[in-house]
């Protein structure tokens, strides 16, 4: 067999092999989805905290009426860096000329979406019992396990976030007054990061 021939059917193999790792996970994850997604977690920290001071200045306000505005700066943080990280990663996907939506698009999904829902259990069920201090801790810990379980759908780095994400939460759990602080650290810090770290290593020879 010569050189050349030799040449080709290793990048025929190569060619093949991309196909179907393509087809088993979904390697389409922009790093500026991490980068967004950690600076709004820390405009949400920021707004948080200021709040706390407010409600300890200001003892008028009633907890239940509090907690409502916590809730849904939860909910409005949640929703734009899932916007912000699908508008990112729907870019790369389209500048590789691939689609968003396929069957491991669907297995990650699914392999995230179970662990997610579980800890939204919990949060409710903290949130129901007034059990407050509990809630950071169970959204680092559940978005950390979500991590983990999806990497083998998409690229593996983010296994390495998720350990880190469990690993604050199980730390938070027995400093539970500080959840704020280990909040801005796991969604926040790690976030951008993370997204820093993928997109030197998989985003920057494709900008």
């Amino acid at each position: 067999m010569s050189i050349e021939t030799k040449d080709t059917s290793l990048e025929t193999l190569q060619e093949i092999r991309t196909i179907m790792e393509r087809s088993a996970r979904f390697l389409s994850l922009s790093g500026w989805s991490g980068v967004w997604a950690g600076s709004v977690a820390l405009v949400g920290a920021v707004i948080a905290h200021y709040w706390l001071l407010q409600f300890r200045i200001n003892q008028s306000y009633r907890l239940d009426e509090a907690r409502i505005k916590f809730i849904f700066l939860g909910i409005i943080i949640f929703i734009a860096a899932l916007m912000g990280g699908f508008f990112f990663t729907a870019q790369k996907v389209r500048k590789q000329g691939h689609t968003l939506w396929n069957n491991a698009s669907r297995q990650l999904l699914l392999q995230i979406l179970v662990p997610l829902a579980t800890g939204g259990v919990f949060v409710l069920a903290f949130i129901s019992n007034a059990n407050d201090q509990y809630i950071a801790p169970a959204c680092l810990v559940f978005y950390g396990l979500a991590l983990i379980n999806c990497s083998k759908y998409t690229l593996s780095d983010i296994r390495y976030l998720g350990y880190l994400e469990v690993l604050l939460g199980c730390i938070n759990i027995f400093f539970a007054k500080y959840g704020l602080y280990f909040w801005t650290a796991g969604f926040g810090i790690l976030h951008i990061l993370y997204g820093i770290i993928m997109w030197n290593k998989y985003d920057r020879h494709t900008a």
